[in-house]
């Protein structure tokens, strides 16, 4: 008689010798399933403003000079593209970022792309919630960057 993994994961919280049993059918003597794929890194940014408490005037969108910002991500994340877009005109600004989408590599291309801007176009950007903005852009542009709920990027 042939008994698939499946039908033995799922009973073999079963107990004494029939869960030693059933284990010894697995290949890999193991209980639980390993989970593949890559591990998850990271964690929440440290000190991260939420969207919702961006001033009134932003949320509106009636009042120039706020930016939205994010990632466009090519296919096995081997090139990446930074967007910065201002939300009431819809002027956009390119990020090049040929050296990865590290947040290292990410805070130097938009201080870049800033520093192109006349100062009072920057009131604020509003940033998808990526680790890319995870270090001190704040506090070396004098931007504030409003970060989106997690699990929530339509925002």
């Amino acid at each position: 008689m042939r008994v698939s993994h499946e039908t033995i994961y799922k009973y073999v919280q079963g107990r004494g010798e029939l869960r030693r049993e059933l284990t010894r059918c697995l290949r890999s003597q193991r209980t639980h399933r390993k989970p593949r794929g890559s591990p998850k890194r990271g964690g929440p940014i440290a000190d991260m403003v939420m969207i919702s408490e961006r001033p009134p005037e932003v949320q509106e969108g009636a009042v120039a000079r706020h930016w939205e910002g994010d990632l466009i991500i090519g296919k096995g994340g081997k090139s990446a593209v930074g967007t910065l877009v201002e939300r009431t005109s819809r002027f956009l600004l390119l990020l090049y970022l040929p050296n990865g989408h590290s947040a290292k590599v990410v805070e130097i291309a938009m201080q870049r792309a800033i520093k192109t801007m006349p100062r009072e176009l920057m009131r604020s950007i509003t940033w998808g919630e990526g680790s890319e903005l995870a270090r001190q852009f704040s506090l070396a542009t004098g931007i504030p960057v409003y970060f989106c709920d997690p699990h929530s990027p339509w925002q």
